[in-house]
């Protein structure tokens, strides 16, 4: 017998270790994918800064003309043919475009102007006068924004629904195809050349190394490069050369600069510092902790050994003791026939007959004292031994059992159970019992409809167990009293069933020793609900931290505490 509980303690041992290195394991790759989910997120926010930066470059060419979607270009091109100027509310977007300085000169096509073809004049801005005057000097760039611009409206002109189109000519214009929707015609192309010193040197550059210019902070170098000649158009750090193996990223601009691209290299950033800083030290401390643990073990296993010789020399102890107690139980046996039998008359015989006797009880005496306090007797028997469970298991356990005979029986059986539930402080067998009596109570009061719905699942801060039946119900006046002891529903039913009227104060019981509630909801001849929770160990929606140090300890010296009767 001792070896086979020196076998099984190596096994046990064993276990434990297998199962720490499990679960070391198991927080190894937690932490590792921690980890790997915060430099995901990091890169995540580079890429959306990049993508804010394409944003805010199609917002500043964009500006000046928000707005001018709500006006009415019908009317628009009826002051224009009449006046040969825009109406007021058209020329504040026009004066605002030209006061930027990203902006050169703006040029007017009416509909019908042979301009760039005939060498005709076109419209030109004066910004001083704010009117548009005509002029025969414009650049070629005026008529290719133009050009390009008519060409794209001639596809989307029949099936456009906006009063104009931007278009841009790479990086050199920018073209308002100004639509008459009542007419579905286009009467007037409004093309801004581009300031392409300005829009490079002072502002994208400038932009480009505000947002993104100290790769040690920002963790991103970003290259704007033209593909159409392969070449850099700036960086937002000079000191690090273009390569095209270290790009991470591309992000065009939405709708313009065609031939532009952003190209995006990630560096380590402070916060994936920290992240790589923070995970070393969890290693480090999971790693001492995991020693320290299995030293925790290995003292407690060679503790145990040296109890269980201990035991065995205790156990040696008492077997000789308990052969003893022969020697002085004879020597007393003997002494007291002879006394007895009147045989010793001698006074000397007597006294001596009479110390031996004496000498051998106290011999005795201290034989059973010593066995009195190697014997210890326990006080009580416990009832439960309530344990973190998961409540799935033992359901699905439960089913595996008796789903054959629920069957058997007609039933079906509906079950719904949430596989994300905390763990709850429950005594497994005390747990079987109360599912077991709840399903054999729902076979037992079903008549006609022969249904059983399990529901497990997560209410708040406990784990709700729901046992639900389409039989006879219980009438309102009885449902107090079904947890008494004795207590039966009087029907036909009930009388034709065989019972005693314990199964739910056992129930009832069950569940309070185990911290839980349990209630009914039931309507005479609709069915009865049994509804059983119980408060979850730790609750996992309190923002990932569960219960505080103190609540969670308090909970669990309270269930843990094994609870007796008597």
């Amino acid at each position: 017998m001792l070896k086979k509980y020196l076998s099984l303690r190596w096994v046990l041992l064993g276990t434990a270790i297998v199962t720490i290195l499990g679960l070391t394991a198991m927080n190894v790759f937690s932490l590792f994918r921690l980890h790997q989910t915060t430099i995901e997120s990091d890169l995540e926010n580079k890429k959306l800064q990049v993508s804010e930066f394409t944003d805010k470059v199609h917002h500043r060419f964009f500006n000046p003309y928000w707005g001018i979607d709500k006006l009415d270009m019908d009317h628009t091109q009826r002051v224009f043919e009449q006046t040969g100027q825009f109406p007021p509310a058209f020329q504040r977007h026009i004066e605002q475009a030209a006061a930027d300085s990203i902006f050169t000169d703006i040029y007017f096509k009416p509909h019908g102007c042979r301009a760039c073809q005939n060498e005709t004049s076109l419209l030109r801005f004066d910004q001083l006068d704010r009117k548009f005057k005509p002029t025969t000097e414009y650049s070629e760039f005026v008529c290719d924004g133009m050009g390009i611009a008519r060409t794209r409206m001639k596809v989307l002109i029949d099936e456009y629904r906006f009063n104009y189109k931007s278009i841009f000519d790479t990086h050199y214009s920018m073209t308002l195809a100004l639509i008459n929707l009542s007419e579905q015609e286009i009467f007037g192309y409004l093309t801004m050349l581009i300031d392409q010193d300005y829009l490079v040197n002072e502002y994208l550059h400038k932009e480009l190394v505000r947002r993104f210019g100290n790769p040690d902070s920002s963790g991103v170098v970003v290259w704007l490069r033209d593909w159409t000649k392969d070449e850099t158009v700036i960086s937002s750090d000079h000191a690090r050369t273009f390569d095209e193996d270290k790009v991470q990223y591309k992000q065009r601009f939405p709708d313009f600069f065609d031939n532009w691209t952003l190209k995006v290299a990630f560096t380590e950033s402070p916060t994936i510092a920290a992240s790589k800083a923070s995970l070393f030290k969890n290693f480090a401390v999971l790693g001492g902790a995991v020693v320290i643990l299995l030293g925790a073990i290995g003292f407690i296993f060679v503790t145990a050994q040296k109890e269980r010789a201990l035991a065995e020399r205790q156990a040696g102890f008492l077997a000789n003791v308990t052969h003893e107690l022969k020697t002085p139980l004879a020597v007393m046996q003997a002494a007291g026939e002879n006394l007895a039998d009147g045989r010793v008359d001698n006074k000397e015989r007597l006294q001596s007959y009479g110390r031996h006797i004496h000498s051998e009880a106290l011999r005795l005496k201290r034989m059973i004292e010593k066995l009195l306090d190697v014997a210890k007797a326990d006080a009580g028997q416990s009832i439960i031994e309530p344990k973190p469970v998961d409540l799935n298991r033992l359901v699905q356990r439960y089913l595996d059992n008796h789903e054959p005979y629920i069957n058997n029986k007609g039933f079906t059986l509906d079950i719904s159970m949430d596989e994300s539930l905390p763990p709850v402080m429950v005594d497994e067998d005390s747990f079987n019992t109360i599912i077991g009596n709840l399903v054999e109570n729902a076979i037992k009061y079903s008549e006609d409809e022969k249904y059983i719905g399990i529901q497990l699942q997560k209410k708040h801060t406990q784990v709700r167990l729901e046992i639900e039946d389409h039989g006879v119900g219980i009438p309102r006046s009885a449902i107090k009293h079904i947890f008494e002891k004795f207590y039966r529903v009087e029907d036909s039913l009930t009388a034709q069933s065989k019972g005693h009227g314990l199964g739910l104060s056992i129930v009832k019981n069950l569940v309070e020793l185990n911290g839980g509630t349990i209630q009914v909801d039931s309507v005479k001849g609709n069915g009865s609900t049994f509804i059983v929770e119980f408060p979850i160990l730790v609750d996992p929606g309190n923002n990932g931290k569960g219960t505080t140090d103190e609540q969670s300890q308090q909970h669990i010296n309270q269930q843990d505490k094994p609870q007796y009767v008597g």
